[in-house]
């Protein structure tokens, strides 16, 4: 892919794509195929987004995901065409094997694998908000959500507020944290309870989202990584349409046409402009004319979640060995969140992520790499030691550690969206 040094920028081109994620690279692929001149601008170094695919270890040819890693092949089909197209084989998400629950004291049981709550009072608390959520969604409008039922209320009212309302508990504000860290990278009190509630919607309901059965949102996995996807569009245009290292610094509009400048003031001239940018991230460029004001509103008024991995591959799945799942939940304390396990065992990959969201990301990134990689460790170490489920042995220690902070990417400034607060 070309680089500053061999910009066609003094081309007229019909559209340019600002961004070279899969929504910009999807778009441009189409416009491409329609017979129109197309040129992608992306600020990073490589194709992707928030797709990023990088080795596992130097045993093997195994890949780990360190954005964007799941899909289904029924509610997520147009993505899992592309999936298919670009030579990808379905790794089913490990199902099976006991998970480690935080309990109060911050120590661990084993539970049930898709067991989410400790004991009965948590049951029942997990099963009216869960329960009362599922409610609200399914009787939201999907298309125009501020016409549903009772909208304007609820967005209105943080996410941890509407809880309170659907249970009173001191177990509530956990259960909204629970699940705003764990689909946005927010705390519970940071995002409008209508804009999960629509979140949830898209995703075809609160327990598909977070389910790694057919139909849920962690079914499936890319067995050479969701990256492949993004470089697979990008092989679909000339080989000259995508320009790596463009920062865009400004986007004119005239009747004579668009014309979109770097920072490093090289001009791209065009018919028409797509932003394939998170609505967050449009300040970051000069417009002219200003965008409508509503535009402006949005971009100002939402923020992209605190998300990140770190990552352990090993030789061999010594969870799986001990009959667990390589889950563990942490919604009381701790940096983790929750872990999953990432294998692919045809590949001989084996390998346990630790997602790290919200207020408990903002906290660590604060820390160097090695304290950061250390205090993790600890909470891993913590969760599979203590709870006794290894009888006494030790977790053995890692071939190789992978660590992502979304929030350090000055180009993404955070995963997996842009969020919105209450009023918008």
């Amino acid at each position: 892919m070309p680089d500053q040094s061999n910009l066609a920028h003094h081309k007229q081109y019909d559209v340019v794509v600002v961004g070279a994620g899969l929504s910009g690279l999807q778009t441009a692929v189409k416009i491409h195929a329609a017979g129109f001149s197309v040129v992608v601008l992306e600020a990073m170094d490589r194709v992707g987004g928030k797709t990023l695919s990088v080795q596992s270890s130097s045993q093997g040819e195994g890949i780990n995901d360190l954005g964007a890693a799941w899909i289904n092949d029924s509610s997520q089909s147009e993505i899992y065409k592309l999936f298919l197209k670009a030579g990808l084989k379905p790794e089913k998400q490990l199902a099976q094997g006991n998970t480690l629950r935080q309990v109060e004291d911050g120590s661990y049981i084993s539970v049930p694998f898709g067991q989410i709550f400790a004991d009965e009072e948590e049951a029942e608390a997990f099963g009216t908000v869960f329960g009362a959520l599922q409610k609200t969604t399914d009787a939201s409008n999907l298309e125009d959500p501020i016409s549903g039922p009772d909208a304007k209320r609820l967005d209105s009212l943080t996410f941890s507020e509407y809880c309170h309302e659907l249970f009173d508990s001191p177990l509530t504000p956990i259960i909204a944290n629970y699940l705003a860290r764990a689909l946005l990278g927010v705390e519970g009190d940071e995002v409008s309870a209508l804009f999960l509630i629509n979140y949830f919607k898209s995703g075809t309901g609160i327990n598909n989202l977070i389910s790694d059965g057919p139909d849920g949102g962690q079914y499936l996995r890319a067995n050479k990584g969701t990256q492949t996807i993004s470089k697979y569009l990008a092989s679909q245009l000339d080989p000259e349409s995508v320009h790596l290292n463009n920062v865009i610094k400004s986007i004119s509009q005239s009747s004579t046409g668009v014309e979109v400048v770097t920072a490093a003031n090289h001009t791209f001239k065009a018919k028409h402009v797509v932003v394939s940018i998170p609505s967050a991230l449009y300040p970051t460029i000069s417009f002219s004319p200003e965008l409508p004001p509503s535009k402006t509103i949005l971009a100002e008024g939402t923020a992209i979640g605190a998300y990140g991995k770190i990552i352990y591959v090993w030789s061999t799945p010594w969870w799986r060995d001990a009959g667990l799942s390589g889950i563990f939940e942490a919604p009381l304390s701790g940096y983790v969140s929750f872990t999953k396990e990432t294998s692919v065992p045809a590949d001989n990959q084996w390998s346990i992520t630790c997602f790290i969201a919200g207020d408990p990301a903002r906290e660590l990134s604060k820390y160097a790499q090695k304290v950061r990689r250390q205090k993790v460790w600890e909470q891993f170490t913590l969760a599979f030691e203590g709870s006794g489920v290894l009888k006494g042995t030790k977790v053995p220690e890692p071939i190789q550690v992978h660590e992502i902070a979304w929030k350090r990417n000055q180009y993404a400034d955070g995963a997996p969206t842009s969020v919105m607060g209450p009023g918008f």
